[in-house]
């Protein structure tokens, strides 16, 4: 099991794992005494801190610089310790430090208390998906092994763990100068009847082993050797056998493993598993590249352009809606932009504000996009492929996670399955049915959020256009759910097929000669996108611009009002995002504009983009 021992700077971490490390006898054989002549030479008792600060900044400052990771065993099992800085200017390397924990210890001062750095340190355990906490009250000696103020810091803590879902395992008393409560419980706290700290690590259930996970083979790189090509890297999570069929994101093709090549092995392998490093042929040449990721078919990641992250952010200048960084997530690279920064979180007391900033040191939610789609998985599901890193320039600038709440898999599923179908041409064109209509067919896409304003312009549109004696009709989102999508629900992959299905029929009036007005909240960029493409050269999007305080205040379903109680989940605007449109051909503010002046502006919009000359 591998530990991070986190808390705030001076809190004693360093002492306890020096002491913890003297107590269970993993000290090399005169280290103690080495330690004991440096304390004497620098006029200080004892120091335990110094089995672990090895840099020299490190001693004369007496901070920890770096992580650093030591192995001790109980009867058990064994551990690998991870010491991670507390100092504010070296978060950076606790964040890379904790990153690769299975569980936490998260050392509080007796007579300190809470501080901000224990605080924020909770935080990045929460960022990092830690939930196997210990929480060691340290230095009872400076306060008389008092249980009074043991409780009190005990309460302080559970609290503010509990604010972010987390319940530690045990809070215990120790003194770790002292030894005291560390590998045997402390005569001078009699009145504690928990188990020791050694005990505690014990009591601890192990995480999923990454071996049980889905298969996620990250490709390192591709070599080529007399006449095998070898795609080589570390398994992250599952297993892998000769005869496998494995396909690889982002291009889903597919191909068998022919063999399986190890370095330094006698004989052929004929399987692999995480955390060994291989390389692999395949009995097709595929084009695979760095950055790819196999899985098997029948569990594959997630494949999107857009997620949501909770991010730690360490850059030196902040990060703002609209900039670009590196991200790097396994041993892929791609560049993404910050679409949205949803909330920054206050550590000390977890309240939320809204913010067009991250500042260094922060917490926050934000959406990312990137223009290519990526082969991630949502931090809950495979911490593998659920973290990531963000560059700026050269710089580690942020830590965070993957989350896909409120977003769909991009994996495309509708591929036609039937076999022996072709397509039947039309014999009437697209442009004959204009001539006889008197006006270009289309489709006017109108997005935006609920109560916007989207079926009433709609509405008034189509009978505008009707009188005019044009051929249009609107599909609205509610009608359509009471019948071609009655069996669809608001689940983010519901949603994107319920728009798939609508941007299909609405290309289909609209070859037949229809103006096709479509009232939608369509509220995934990549789903309208796709709409689009079914027939780009009749599509036009239509945004319908209303902010969400604006919406709210008409609320004329009700809607809102039930989002905010908690009884519509998945609620646009509220839990679950909207995307708004970046180049549409048409915005229209109703928040500013009138009923009456809203519908001039479309039917402005659509007798100069639709109408035949002379005919409007």
């Amino acid at each position: 099991m591998k530990l991070v021992i986190v808390g705030h700077v001076d809190h004693g971490k360093s002492t306890l794992i020096g002491r913890l490390l003297h107590d269970t006898g993993s000290l090399p054989e005169g280290k103690v005494e080495a330690v004991r002549a440096m304390s004497e030479r620098r006029g200080m008792p004892m120091e335990w801190a110094f089995v672990l600060d090895a840099l020299q900044a490190e001693r004369d400052q007496g901070i920890t610089i770096d992580t650093t990771q030591i192995f001790f065993k109980t009867e058990r099992r064994p551990y690998v310790i991870i010491d991670a800085p507390g100092h504010k200017e070296f978060l950076k390397n606790m964040v890379s430090g904790a990153a690769s924990a299975d569980a936490a210890i998260l050392v509080v001062d007796a007579k300190d208390g809470v501080q901000e750095q224990t605080r924020r340190h909770g935080y990045i355990l929460h960022l990092l998906g830690l939930d196997r906490v210990v929480v060691a009250v340290n230095k009872m000696d400076l306060v008389d092994h008092d249980e009074a103020r043991f409780r009190q810091v005990a309460e302080d803590v559970r609290h503010y763990l509990a604010g972010m879902g987390i319940v530690p395992a045990h809070i215990l008393p120790v003194s770790a100068r002292h030894g005291d409560g560390l590998a045997t419980l402390s005569d001078r706290m009699p009145w504690f009847e928990g188990p020791s700290l050694l005990q505690a690590l014990d009591e601890l259930q192990a995480k999923p082993l990454p071996v049980e996970l889905p298969l996620r083979f990250p490709i390192q790189d591709v070599y080529k050797f007399d006449e095998r090509r070898i795609l080589a890297g570390r398994i992250e999570s599952g297993r892998i056998a000769v005869g496998d069929t494995l396909l690889f994101n982002p291009t889903n093709t597919t191909a068998r493993v022919r063999s399986i090549e190890a370095w330094a092995v006698d004989g052929p392998v004929m399987s692999a598993s995480a955390g060994q490093s291989i390389g692999i042929t395949l009995d097709d040449q595929l084009f695979v590249e760095r950055g790819h990721v196999a899985s098997h078919r029948a569990e594959p990641p997630v494949e999107t352009n857009v997620f949501r992250a909770r991010i730690f952010w360490l850059g030196r200048a902040p990060l703002e809606t609209g900039r670009r960084y590196k991200l790097k997530l396994a041993t892929m690279e791609h560049t993404v932009e910050v679409q949205a920064i949803e909330r920054v979180i206050d550590v000390a007391d977890l309240s939320q504000r809204p913010a067009d900033r991250i500042e260094r040191n922060e917490v926050g939610e934000i959406i990312l996009r990137a223009r290519a789609k990526l082969a991630v998985d949502p931090f809950v599901d495979n911490p593998r492929l659920g973290r990531f890193v963000l560059i700026d320039g050269y710089d580690m600038a942020g830590g965070g996670l993957v989350s896909m709440d409120g977003f769909p898999d991009q994996r495309a599923r509708n591929e036609p399955t039937s076999q022996n179908i072709t397509a039947v041409e039309h014999r009437v064109t697209t442009n004959a049915r204009w001539q006889a209509n008197g006006h270009k067919s289309g489709v006017l896409w109108l997005t935006g959020l609920s109560g916007a304003g989207k079926s009433t312009l709609a509405v008034e549109l189509e009978q505008a256009l009707f009188r005019k004696g044009w051929q249009a009709y609107v599909l609205d989102g509610d009608n359509i759910r009471f019948g071609l999508s009655a069996d669809l629900g608001f689940a983010p992959e519901d949603r994107a097929e319920n728009i798939r299905r609508v941007g299909e029929v609405a290309a289909l009036f609209a070859r037949a000669g229809t103006l096709v007005i479509t009232a939608f909240i369509s509220p995934y960029r990549e789903d309208r996108d796709r709409a689009r493409s079914v027939a780009p050269e009749l599509f036009h999007e239509v945004y319908v611009k209303a902010d969400l305080e604006v919406c709210e205040t008409r609320d004329p379903k009700g809607l809102y009002k039930k989002a905010r109680k908690g009884e519509i989940s998945e609620f646009t605007g509220i839990s679950a995002p909207y995307e708004a449109p970046v180049s549409a051909e048409l915005e229209v503010d109703t928040g500013s504009l009138s009923l009456a002046e809203s519908v001039e502006r479309l039917l402005g919009y659509v007798e100069a983009n639709f109408g035949l000359n002379g005919r409007e």
